[in-house]
């Protein structure tokens, strides 16, 4: 029976945690949503461009109501919980519904915060939060045409261009000198001031409201100063309140919001929160990626699935207003411990700013030009070493965009707050025939949250179906069996727990109820992979084709015994040589991977030879062997010994892991050999600073050089590194793709983020090792 799932909150985190809860797991939980609003799931951070006509109601809508229901999911719209009973795991009602739950989200969210003054009551006096909200400004803006926006951050700077664009007279009061102080240094804001001055806005800077008054509506506004202005519309936007007095009254624990642990738990057990409700290590979090970041931590977690905690975010600024290109993140102010890079242009009105700590950028400013935005955050996110040559690419300004967007790599981010990248913007428009940005929006949720990316969303569709556009994604099934790709199936067996080949065949419709010789061993791949603890799925294949064991055309077979590091001891030797002549095998030579090889191995003889060797039974795709690259007589470094043990070491661990395409690694004590050791999967070499491991080199089908990962400090941290590596690889490549390959499609910039955080590396190992113990478990 499903575990019943309620949500408090239809809002963009809670519906976002649900979305993300139905990709890891469609079956678990019976799931209902309480929504105070009478609506379905919309983006509120769009009402404003709602206010300002570049949009419609209906077309902000995220979920519409066929969602809900092809989900199965309950929607309980324009109610409102007031009571929760934990002991008997029930939800009241303002309807005097009871609804019960097993576990319970809180996604409350915020609500504006209205400033105590006197005549805030009177009519003309909104806020601006709602799609309730921005109808009654539409209304009012009809009849009224002095309107006040009392708040000079984003929200507030929207919402008067928007009541421009109704045809108002709109001045924006402001408690400060400049605007948008939490997100702006001084210069940046009077750029803006200017801009937005010119646009008709208008601005009282420095004066806090001391009262409202009127008759029965608002006529004027009176400041602490003495001065008045006239208005008919007041539209207060000076922040939010989270929504926690539920929260509170149940009984959990909270400060400023509902306080959570990293993995998004509450002070009681069963209940969670995310969103605008939420404080996590003493902060609360008003934009839409760290909401959509948390609901991802809490989908995995309470869908039992391995996810590391959540970390906090960092935040980052867009300000959607026509004719304004601004984008603020992380740190924009200077202090001892940071340096800056600027440029001005005050032709054209571009200004842009780099707060670098070391060689590190921790914050930026662009103003009039932000098209290398999402390579910003991707830097500081990534805490990425920068180059000369970046900082001078960063403070470039681009004419043309689209060769910006050529020269981006595919796995770059297009779309933040929902990690679209563009590949697979690339892929939705050249796979579906999409032509315009609105399609792309709809089809993989680019630009669909705060909507700061549409610009640079905007040259890609250009640049797509531009003449200058080389690059084509193609689509490619699984195999002629399915129509679904690679990744569909695998995101299909894990929805729908799909435990052997058969049920994938049958679930899925495949077209040959046996499969093919390419798909059974993928599938067979990836069932391993999600399933490592269950009996099979890690056994042989066969172990008379594996690459110890070779059939040749004449029915004889070749044997290559295993040589922990390539060394050999004359007992080896006479061992060989009284198995040659007791099974009548002629032949042995040496291969090109430096194996000794026995060749002429007859049938009869093959299982005998292989126990004799005491050759393993492995899968196809495996870690092959680890070279030992020994000193040449002209090399003085004495350093085989702390080679050759690192080697013996790294192939007995890996020796019965399975992987997604055949890895071959070389290890060596000094780079002697350094050309040559490069062009194995990975080669680890011996170096002043300790172990240069480098990763993706390649002999086919192309001569290529790997890439440097890391420098390992001792031999215990390189086998570390190495085995985590191995593990992530092994996660979240595709079956037959090349290490190589894997490497240049997510990025050396990714890997090293993942693996440099210790307690990822830790888990990705543990789950190596526990695997291998299961394997070796299985094969005695």
């Amino acid at each position: 029976m499903k575990k019943k799932l309620v949500v408090i909150g239809n809002g963009m985190a809670g519906v976002r945690c649900v979305e993300e809860i139905l990709k890891q797991n469609s079956g678990l939980y019976e799931i209902s949503i309480i929504g105070s609003e009478p609506h379905v799931n919309y983006n509120r951070i769009l009402l404003s461009s709602v206010l300002q006509g570049e949009t419609t109601f209906p077309e902000i809508t995220i979920n519409d109501i066929e969602w809900y229901q092809k989900y199965q999911i309950t929607l309980y719209s324009g109610e409102t919980a007031t009571k929760i009973d934990t002991k008997l795991k029930s939800i009241l009602t303002d309807k005097n519904r009871t609804i019960p739950y097993d576990k319970l989200i809180f996604a409350t969210g915020s609500s504006p915060f209205v400033l105590p003054l006197p005549g805030v009551e009177m009519q003309g006096v909104v806020t601006f939060r709602t799609i309730e909200d921005c109808k009654g400004i539409l209304e009012t803006a009809k009849q009224f045409k002095k309107a006040i926006v009392i708040g000079g951050g984003v929200l507030g700077l929207e919402a008067a261009r928007g009541l421009l664009n109704l045809g108002l007279d709109v001045k924006v009061v402001h408690n400060t000198e400049y605007l948008m102080q939490r997100q702006l240094d001084n210069k940046a804001s009077r750029m803006l001031q200017k801009q937005l001055e010119q646009q008709g806005m208008q601005f009282l800077l420095g004066k806090v409201t001391k009262e409202i008054s009127g008759a029965d509506r608002v006529e004027e506004i009176e400041f602490t100063d003495g001065t008045k202005v006239e208005a008919d519309l007041v539209v207060m936007s000076v922040g939010v309140v989270p929504n926690i007095s539920l929260a509170k009254n149940t009984g959990i624990d909270t400060n400023r919001g509902i306080v959570v642990n990293d993995f998004m738990e509450t002070s009681i057990p069963e209940i969670y929160a995310v969103g605008e409700c939420v404080e996590h290590n003493g902060m609360v979090y008003g934009l839409v990626k760290p909401l959509y970041e948390q609901g991802k931590v809490l989908a995995k977690y309470i869908c039992d699935k391995p996810v590391e905690g959540y970390r906090g975010s960092i935040l980052s600024t867009s300000l959607k207003v026509p004719g304004v290109d601004l984008f603020s993140v992380g740190e924009f102010e200077e202090d001892e411990s940071t340096k800056t890079l600027t440029i001005l242009n005050e032709v054209e009105d571009i200004y842009k700013k780099i707060v670098l700590r070391g060689d590190i950028i921790v914050g930026a400013l662009l103003y009039g030009e932000t098209r290398q935005q999402s390579k910003v955050l991707d830097m500081i996110v990534k805490r990425k070493h920068v180059s000369d040559e970046d900082k001078r690419s960063l403070l470039h300004s681009i004419d043309d965009g689209t060769s910006s967007i050529k020269a981006m790599k595919r796995s770059e981010i297009i779309c933040n707050c929902n990690g679209v990248t563009k590949g697979a913007v690339m892929e939705a428009v050249q796979q579906q025939g999409l032509t315009t940005v609105n399609e792309v929006k709809q089809c993989t949720k680019a630009s669909s949250s705060c909507g700061g990316c549409k610009l640079l969303l905007t040259d890609l569709v250009q640049y797509i179906h531009s003449d200058e556009c080389d690059e084509f994604i193609e689509h490619k099934s699984l195999c002629s069996c399915t129509s679904l790709m690679e990744d569909e199936v695998v995101l299909q067996i894990q929805q729908r727990n799909l435990t052997s080949l058969q049920e994938v065949f049958v679930e899925l419709n495949w077209r040959a109820i046996e499969g093919c010789s390419s798909c059974v061993p993928a599938i067979n791949y990836y069932l391993s992979m999600i399933y490592p603890e269950r009996e099979g799925f890690n056994h042989a294949i066969n172990s008379l084709e594996d690459m110890k064991v070779k059939r040749l055309s004449d029915g004889t077979y070749t044997v290559t015994p295993q040589l922990l590091g390539g060394k050999i001891t004359s007992n080896d030797l006479k061992n060989l040589l009284d198995m040659m002549d007791k099974y009548n095998i002629a032949d042995i030579g040496i291969n090109s991977e430096q194996r000794i090889q026995l060749k002429g191995v007859k049938q009869e003889s093959i299982h005998a030879v292989c126990s004799h060797l005491k050759l393993s039974p492995v899968t196809t795709n495996t870690v092959r062997h680890v070279n030992t690259f020994f000193s040449e007589q002209e090399c003085e470094c004495h350093t085989d010994e702390r080679s050759l043990k690192l080697s013996i070491a790294l192939e007995k661990e890996l020796e019965f892991l399975l992987t997604p395409h055949k890895l071959v690694i070389s290890v060596s004590g000094c780079k002697h050999k350094e050309a040559d050791m490069r062009t194995k999967d990975i080669s680890v070499i011996g170096a002043e600073l300790g172990w240069e491991i480098y990763v993706g080199g390649s002999l086919s089908p192309i001569l290529k050089q790997g890439e440097l990962f890391t420098v390992a400090a001792h031999e215990g941290r390189a086998k570390q590194m190495i085995c985590g590596l191995i593990q992530y690889y092994r996660e979240t490549a595709n079956y037959l793709e090349q290490l190589g390959d894997w490497v240049e499609r997510v990025g050396m910039i990714h890997i090293r983020e993942v693996l440099f955080e210790d307690s990822i590396c830790e888990q990705l190992v543990l789950r190596l090792e526990a695997e291998l113990h299961s394997n070796v478990e299985k094969s005695l």
